[in-house]
């Protein structure tokens, strides 16, 4: 390979790839540090020069693989020339990075494509903290400045259409793996640009494998699959990362093929199998404050378009009302997720959120909705061990006076704490027969109720 990189080895795309862009006061690269620097500064130079002599235009549209093997042998090339001392794990590792930098998320990438983290959360260009296992850490991930983190904001947000800066410090976006993102940027960010990350399995995750990771008992599986089956309403409750979507798209697989079935979302997160799911997501309003539609306008829509049940990604405002309606009127069966620490907050949650929507509503009446809509509240919990675990089933039974009245099904009762430090316990079963029972009938499944209680009792 020659010094100006056009060696018919990079092919025609590398030729253009390659064609130096030199400084017009300089007809030479700048110079690499002396001999026997420590290896970082050489890496920075070699970075530099790299980043030189490199076309964006070209190397965007190259698959990765190919251009990390193009750039790894220009990195190769440089170093000889400028006799810095490089093996080759440290030039294979500095071209991934420059490759990440150019068509990827930089320092992000291995960090996404590592399975074991859940959650990235990046306080500015020193600071990125993962979570693994319910633990978070801080990971050994750097930005080189604050400037290398606002160019990866910048480049999440144009991939969606949106734009972040100053004018528009906040934005919520979703990478191509469907991982939901956050990004606050200067000057509501002190410390340099903030980028949350949620990341969600590749792999589908059923009721059978939470059974495995210790998330809940098989009985209790075995009435969650019940409740799917018999079209109940449900609502699945608890705090951030404590796995609601997770056991959504479970109870999701229970859902029978022939049904159509209207996904509503702020960010879609939800995986269906099913064939014929009708996928909807908000949109954010544009610079100009127009053109936003929310969930409440979508939860609307969705009931014109012949659902047999309708899902709400996260229920958070006034299409509360809206959802509640759904379910009183013949879509059966239907799902959604909401931020509560019990099922008892969870109603309070809900009644608060359609007095948000719907103003002078009474308490009375708004009750009066809920427990004709919602059949089950299923509270999920990340415990302190890092686990994950459902907590709760509530049944709604009805109302007594002005007060909704419940009945736990489950609650999980923690009995102690094992050497490796994982809470262990059982479920405290109550045995009296729901106030659905007869639509367990109807469909066929009131005796596997019945067992799935009397085995969790034994």
């Amino acid at each position: 390979m020659s010094a100006s990189l056009a060696a018919p080895r990079f092919g025609r795309r590398s030729e253009a790839m390659a064609e130096a862009r030199k400084p017009a006061e300089s007809t030479s690269p700048p110079p690499l540090p002396a001999q026997g620097a420590p290896p970082s500064d050489s890496i920075v130079g070699l970075r530099t020069l790299c980043l030189a002599r490199l076309d964006p235009a070209v190397v965007a549209n190259m698959p990765a693989d190919q251009l990390i093997g193009d750039v790894e042998r220009l990195i190769s090339e440089l170093a000889s020339q400028n006799r810095a001392q490089l093996n080759a794990r440290e030039q294979r590792a500095l071209a991934t990075e420059l490759v990440n930098d150019i068509v990827g998320l930089g320092p992000l990438e291995p960090l996404l494509e590592d399975d074991s983290i859940n959650d990235i959360m990046v306080n500015g260009p020193y600071k990125v903290f993962v979570e693994r296992r319910g633990k978070t850490v801080l990971s050994e991930v750097r930005f080189r400045d604050t400037s290398h983190l606002t160019g990866i904001c910048q480049r999440i947000a144009a991939a969606i259409g949106r734009r972040v800066d100053e004018s528009s410090p906040m934005v919520d976006a979703r990478l191509k793996d469907g991982s939901r993102v956050n990004i606050v940027f200067p000057p509501l960010a002190l410390d340099g640009p903030y980028v949350s990350i949620r990341k969600f399995s590749r792999t589908k995750i059923d009721l059978a494998q939470l059974v495995e990771f210790g998330a809940l008992t098989a009985p209790v599986a075995r009435i969650l699959q019940v409740a799917g089956r018999a079209r109940l309403n449900i609502i699945i409750s608890g705090g951030t990362g404590s796995g609601k979507t997770t056991l959504l798209n479970a109870l999701s697989n229970f859902i029978d093929e022939s049904e159509r079935v209207v996904t509503v979302e702020d960010a879609a997160e939800l995986q269906l199998q099913q064939p014929h799911v009708v996928r909807l997501e908000t949109r954010p309003s544009s610079l100009e404050g127009k053109g936003e539609i929310t969930q409440r306008d979508l939860v609307r829509n969705a009931l014109r378009m012949r659902p047999d049940r309708i899902i709400i990604g996260e229920v958070r405002g006034g299409e509360a009302f809206d959802m509640l309606q759904a379910m009183n009127t013949g879509h059966d069966g239907s799902m959604s997720t909401i931020h509560a620490n019990t099922t008892r907050d969870a109603l309070t949650r809900i009644e608060n959120m359609v007095q948000m929507g719907n103003m002078g509503l009474p308490s009375k009446a708004i009750r009066t909705q809920i427990v004709g809509a919602v059949d089950l509240i299923v509270q999920v919990e990340r415990q302190r061990d890092g686990g994950r675990r459902l907590t709760q089933v509530t049944e709604v039974c009805g109302m007594e006076a002005d007060v909704v009245a419940l009945n736990d099904v489950f609650q999980f009762e923690v009995q102690g704490q094992r050497e490796d430090g994982k809470l262990f316990g059982r479920y405290k079963v109550n045995p009296v027969p729901p106030s659905f029972m007869r639509r367990l009938a109807y469909f066929g499944l009131d005796t596997i109720w019945a067992d799935a209680i009397h085995e969790a009792m034994a």
